[in-house]
């Protein structure tokens, strides 16, 4: 062999193991400041709204994520929400080489509690699953559930090697027990790109969450990832420098679609989670909530008038629209419908109140309103997905 091949094999090589640790370092900040923001929300949002006593927001980003009297669901999800807190930020330490490499102590006790909480995680998340209740079908609680199993028996893989000090095998499980942990952080970036890329829902019922995106997205969330870390472990155990540079591309490409998942994600719900967790008005929809249980929804219309001068409240749309779908939830048809009219009143520029306006009559099988409502929508938004699908469902043209 030629001095002229070997040298030219032996810059590929250079070429090939500097793109695959430029690829690597690429895919560590964008995971780590994605952790790390959706964190910040998290502890914004959840964190300051328990502070301030208004739990009921909760509902707004969780399915059921407050119920008045169901303490035991309640007390899952606050587990749930700040599991993910200290998962997200104890996930994105235990990554660091510098940390693992200078401070070994902290690394073990991080590493503890980020397996411990897991656990928590993980089985008050089986809990809102299988018991509570959650958005999706069977299909998509399974995708959950297997989940569930992966991380723990990952987590036990990555201990059992620690305990044993095969340090290698333990980081490799390490690293396999943080992709299926970050699973639903690798569901909400997937999910909400789609949404960007495609203008709107592809492939699932918004009002009920089923179709076979969620299907699929409940069981990608996690093998994908694996997948691709395999195929990193397995050019780093080979060599070839053509394996090298493709996982290096494979890389790249997937780290690129996850920051624009996170930036996707990021305006979508982590920005107003963090406007909502720091703003200082108390939710309207409290009072009007023990209003209606107290005196009826007709009372409820007049104290929000009444109130409507207060700056200590907040009156924004989704105020109402989530009192509105509380209601519907609670199978009180006509009341949430007087709600939903109340926000179209209010807002009667917005696509969405139309929308859900039209969801309460359609509910109610007052066909023609939910019709009317539905198209009003459209014309206000012709983009909206939800009004074409419903009045399609209901054979309208």
């Amino acid at each position: 062999m030629s001095t002229a091949v070997i040298t030219n094999r032996l810059e590929l090589d250079s070429i090939a193991d500097s793109a695959l640790k430029a690829a690597t370092r690429f895919w560590f900040v964008v995971t780590v400041v994605g952790q790390l923001v959706f964190a910040f929300a998290l502890a914004s949002f959840y964190g300051m709204t328990a502070l301030r006593g208004n739990v009921e927001l909760w509902s707004r980003f969780i399915s059921h994520g407050y119920v008045p009297g169901d303490r035991v669901g309640n007390l899952a999800v606050s587990a749930h929400v700040f599991s993910a807190m200290i998962i997200m930020l104890a996930g994105a330490v235990q990554l660091v080489p510098q940390i693992r490499s200078r401070f070994p102590a902290f690394h073990r006790w991080n590493g503890r509690i980020y397996m411990l909480t897991t656990v928590t995680l993980s089985v008050a998340g089986l809990y809102m699953t299988w018991i509570r209740g959650s958005v999706g079908d069977f299909s998509v609680h399974l995708g959950s559930t297997i989940n569930v199993i992966l991380i723990w028996l990952f987590g036990a893989l990555a201990l059992r090697h620690a305990i044993a000090r095969n340090f290698r095998t333990h980081r490799r499980w390490a690293v396999r027990f943080f992709l299926v942990v970050s699973a639903s952080w690798f569901f909400r970036i997937g999910f909400f790109l789609a949404l960007f890329v495609f203008k709107g829902p592809v492939g699932f019922d918004p009002a009920t969450f089923r179709g076979p995106f969620p299907t699929f997205m409940s069981f990608a969330q996690y093998l994908i990832p694996l997948a691709i870390l395999e195929s990193y472990l397995q050019a780093k155990d080979h060599p070839g420098a053509m394996r090298r540079l493709a996982t290096a591309g494979l890389l790249f490409v997937a780290t690129l679609a996850m920051a624009a998942g996170v930036f996707a994600v990021a305006t979508a719900i982590w920005i107003p989670q963090v406007k909502a967790g720091f703003d200082p008005r108390k939710p309207i929809m409290q009072p009007l909530s023990a209003t209606i249980a107290s005196s009826g929804v007709e009372a409820a219309v007049k104290q929000y008038h009444s109130l409507k001068a207060s700056r200590t409240y907040n009156f924004d749309e989704d105020q109402l629209n989530n009192l509105g779908y509380q209601l519907l939830r609670a199978k009180k048809v006509k009341d949430a419908i007087r709600i939903f009219q109340l926000n179209v009143e209010a807002y009667p520029q917005s696509s969405n109140v139309y929308d859900s306006l039209g969801e309460g009559y359609m509910n109610d099988g007052e066909k023609a309103l939910a019709v009317a409502n539905y198209k009003r929508s459209l014309e206000l938004n012709p983009k909206n997905g939800n009004a074409v699908k419903m009045l399609q469902k209901m054979n309208v043209q």
